[in-house]
């Protein structure tokens, strides 16, 4: 923890955890609440994978988000691992940010919700995706969710389009506790460069594959080499089974190199650097159930 010598009498500091059932719109708030594209952002549900954190400071105050993966019953070893990062962010939480939007009528874990509901520090539920419906509809699901959480402070958003996000933040600093800060002021987030590389490969995989390939794949990044007009990366794409290898390459090799060339263009653009981006396919037989390979993708300590 920085030293507080330098902060102000009364600084403010928390931990601010999103969490909600997938596909509700998370990481789209996550990146409103930062400034920045911090978590990756797709159509597909379970997106996230990882606890993400992003830093919001000012002088007087530091706010440390985290998204967290849509809350489910896992399946296997990977969503156990996932959940954990949901446990551990109801755990360190200074404040929740339950999002839910217009359709949902309950969060995708039981359990979950009900210990959110009973928890004894301040909870948001943020009602997103607002501009799909009228506001009839919005001002019944805040009061739907208002009986459910009744000492929570409910409101209607669109993270997509940024309304009603901008005026949580003086709701949010009035709630942060007095601490000095959990960070240096000038860090963004908690994840190395690496982390983000492989994001933003998984997501064109998310973008150009359908079925169960997205959730079979895993991006991990071998090498990271910045020169002096150029970044070198080389990310192996671990898949579950030999079939899998095949679709993920396509005939030719022509989808590989669609997921390759969007991906640079777009880590180009976060590195403001030009980057050469090596991929490879390999198969890692049942990776998404075995504990130490998971360990080693950090899902599990």
């Amino acid at each position: 923890m920085p030293s507080g010598a330098e902060y102000p009498d009364g600084h403010k500091s928390g931990f601010v955890n999103i969490v909600g059932s997938p596909n509700v719109g998370k990481s789209t708030l996550m990146n409103r609440l930062v400034g920045e594209n911090i978590s990756i952002i797709n159509a597909k549900a379970q997106t996230t994978r990882h606890r993400i954190m992003g830093i919001v400071n000012k002088p007087n105050w530091q706010i440390v988000y985290s998204d967290t993966p849509g809350v489910l019953d896992p399946a296997y070893k990977l969503q156990e691992g996932m959940m954990k990062f949901v446990k551990t962010a109801l755990q360190d939480a200074d404040i929740i940010i339950f999002v839910t939007d217009v359709y949902e009528d309950a969060m995708a874990h039981e359990a979950t919700f009900d210990k959110i509901a009973n928890m004894d520090i301040p909870v948001f539920v943020l009602i997103n995706k607002v501009d799909l419906e009228g506001q009839e509809v919005a001002m019944k699901r805040a009061d739907y969710w208002k009986k459910k959480i009744p000492r929570a402070q409910v409101a209607p958003i669109s993270a997509l389009h940024n309304f009603n996000v901008d005026t949580l933040l003086d709701s949010i600093v009035a709630r942060l506790p007095e601490a000095h800060p959990f960070f240096p002021k000038d860090e963004l987030t908690d994840k190395p460069m690496r982390f983000f590389v492989s994001e933003i490969v998984r997501e064109k995989i998310l973008t150009h594959y359908k079925q169960e390939i997205p959730y079979s794949c895993e991006v991990v990044v071998e090498e990271f080499r910045e020169e002096p007009h150029i970044f070198n990366i080389r990310a192996e794409i671990r898949v579950a089974r030999e079939s899998q290898k095949m679709i993920v390459i396509g005939s030719g090799g022509n989808m590989i190199k669609r997921v390759g060339t969007d991906a640079r263009k777009e880590l180009e653009a976060f590195l403001d650097k030009k980057v050469f981006l090596d991929l490879y396919v390999r198969v890692d037989k049942d990776w998404r159930n075995d504990e130490s390979k998971l360990k080693r993708f950090g899902y599990f300590d």
